[in-house]
């Protein structure tokens, strides 16, 4: 009888690691290992997102080669928001949490906002 309860509690001990493993273990390793690459498709998806509506407007209201052209263009950075959206969809099968990411996230644009205020300085002309 004292080993069919010895297994019953290894048993229950080994199914507790694999669900905090699982539940903790893997949003953790997951945030930590996909974090930059998170960062950054998400920032070039958002200015790519930007540029198409921009190049999408433009070539709606003032229909040319130039302008179709250049909607054309962005269409293909658009390849920048698919990789984001696999990239979000495997970091949430490893439990991480749409909060988690939206935090991610919002380092990324704090992050890209003092790197493009320095380059506007920078590069500012002043009168």
């Amino acid at each position: 009888m004292n080993h069919w309860l010895l297994a019953a509690n290894v048993g229950a001990i080994a199914l507790v690691i694999s669900y905090g493993a699982v539940e903790y273990g893997a949003p953790l390793i997951a945030s930590q290992v996909w974090r930059e690459d998170y960062k950054s498709l998400m920032f070039k998806c958002d200015q790519v997102m930007r540029e198409h509506y921009i190049a999408k407007r433009a070539a709606e209201t003032s229909p040319n080669p130039q302008t179709v052209k250049n909607l054309e263009v962005t269409e293909v950075g658009l390849l920048d928001c698919h990789d984001y959206d696999k990239l979000r969809k495997r970091m949430l099968r490893w439990n991480v949490s749409p909060d988690r990411l939206a935090a991610i996230g919002l380092e990324a644009m704090e992050q890209k906002k003092y790197e493009l205020q320095d380059f506007v300085k920078t590069h500012e002309i002043r009168y």
